[in-house]
């Protein structure tokens, strides 16, 4: 008896080692999987229309005209547009 009982034991310890490690595998394969599907089912943000540059300089005019631009910023933001 005590050898069947040994090899009861036994098995039992190789079986629940062996879900054990399973179970782990499982699961580090599914974070992976997760961590891969997510980044390719992310929303790109729009592409933004191109604007035209006389519409951008009179918005940048009224800025400046406001007091929300200041000379240096404005100067600088219309050499940007102009090229």
């Amino acid at each position: 008896m005590p050898g069947l009982l040994r090899g009861m034991a036994r098995t039992a310890v190789v079986a629940g080692t062996a879900t054990a490690v399973s179970n782990r595998v499982s699961r580090r394969q599914g974070e992976r999987w997760a961590a891969q599907d997510a980044g390719a089912y992310e929303e790109q943000p729009p592409a933004a229309a191109p604007r035209d540059p006389i519409e951008q300089l009179k918005e940048l005019g009224q800025l400046h005209e406001q007091g929300v631009l200041t000379d240096e910023e404005f100067a600088a933001q219309k050499a940007k547009l102009l090229g």
